[in-house]
């Protein structure tokens, strides 16, 4: 209705103009029939009123639509009323909507490629990666672990943009099965053997009760957690030789722990650090840091509708669980 009257107000203001001013017309000419002049004045406003009501009967369903804001696109296909204008309207939003949906479908498809390139781009990589860490192997001391080292950073970074890529398309691409918490974690910290030795810092594992299992994709919990073990040595480095992994219940979900002594996270970035590119004040004393880590942590973890939790305090390390919603004990698997 404010629309619709926004739109007439100039009409009837002058039409409001011209019962005023003919009668006053006739009067200053001479003529002084003050009832035929009332007369004409309601007339024209009956007129009036007969075709503002009308407009706005017949276009009504127009003003409501360009009023209220669409909630889906498919909104956009839909018709009004058989008017002119309405027709304009419908035919211009239709076609806006078929020119968006194509520059959609191109923009996916674009997508699409550049995924594949980075997927095939860093799987290539690592085929060079590894005949370099077999010649690392042939190596003296302490060429040998320098070179092994670089390469597993490598490694891990390509890994991440790896990741990176497919975070997009992660529904399509992860398998929700039952995964025993402690065989991840086991198998985790086989993976990440020399980058704990070499960091002189070591996961303990503490678990409330074997076989405590929960529904999840393993190859991404599998990243997530390794993550979170990267990020909990980077920053215990030179002041705690070991993090601990806890794997415990509490009201009924299941809990996969991180914790790390190391030197803490300032409370003005906490509620910052799972932001995409936000390294905060460590990022500047840790120049490899970037920023990604704890954002991807937290993407893919709400992708698999688990909870994330952070606890941090300053010199004395940092705390992040993963909650899952349902639990299970397998001891058998």
């Amino acid at each position: 209705m404010k629309l619709f009257l926004r739109e007439h107000v100039l009409l009837i203001i002058l039409q409001l103009s011209q019962c005023f001013m003919i009668p006053i017309l006739f009067w200053l000419d001479g003529y002084r029939g003050i009832g035929v002049m009332i007369y004409a004045f309601f007339l024209s406003l009956v007129l009036l009123t007969v075709f503002l009501v009308y407009r706005y009967v017949s276009r009504r369903k127009l003003y409501q639509r360009l009023q209220n804001p669409m909630e889906t696109l498919d909104e956009s296909t839909e018709t009004t009323e058989r008017a002119p204008i309405s027709e304009a309207l419908d035919l211009l939003l239709l076609t806006q909507y078929r020119l968006y949906q194509e520059e959609l479908q191109k923009a996916e498809e674009r997508q699409d490629e550049h995924l594949l390139f980075m997927d095939r781009w860093v799987h290539q990589m690592k085929t060079p990666l590894s005949v370099i860490e077999l010649t690392a192997q042939t190596l003296d001391e302490p060429e040998s672990s320098s070179m092994r080292e670089e390469t597993d950073r490598m490694r891990t970074g390509l890994n991440t943009v790896l990741y990176m890529a497919r975070l997009r398309t992660i529904a399509e691409d992860f398998q929700i099965k039952p995964v025993i918490l402690s065989k991840l974690i086991h198998e985790v910290n086989q993976e990440n053997k020399r980058f704990y030795i070499r960091n002189q810092v070591y996961p303990k594992l503490n678990e409330e009760k074997s076989g405590i299992a929960v529904e999840t994709d393993v190859k991404w919990l599998f990243f997530l957690l390794t993550q979170l073990v990267h990020n909990a040595v980077n920053y215990s480095t030179g002041k705690s030789n070991h993090l601990v992994l806890s794997i415990y219940e509490r009201e009924g979900e299941a809990v996969l722990e991180v914790k790390d002594y190391g030197i803490g996270i300032p409370v003005v970035d906490q509620k910052r650090v799972f932001n995409k590119f936000y390294t905060g004040e460590n990022g500047r004393k840790y120049r490899e840091s970037t920023g990604m880590g704890l954002y991807l942590v937290k993407e893919v973890a709400e992708r698999l509708e688990h909870g994330i939790e952070l606890e941090s305090t300053i010199g004395e390390g940092t705390t992040i669980r993963i909650i899952f919603s349902k639990t299970q004990n397998l001891t058998s698997m």
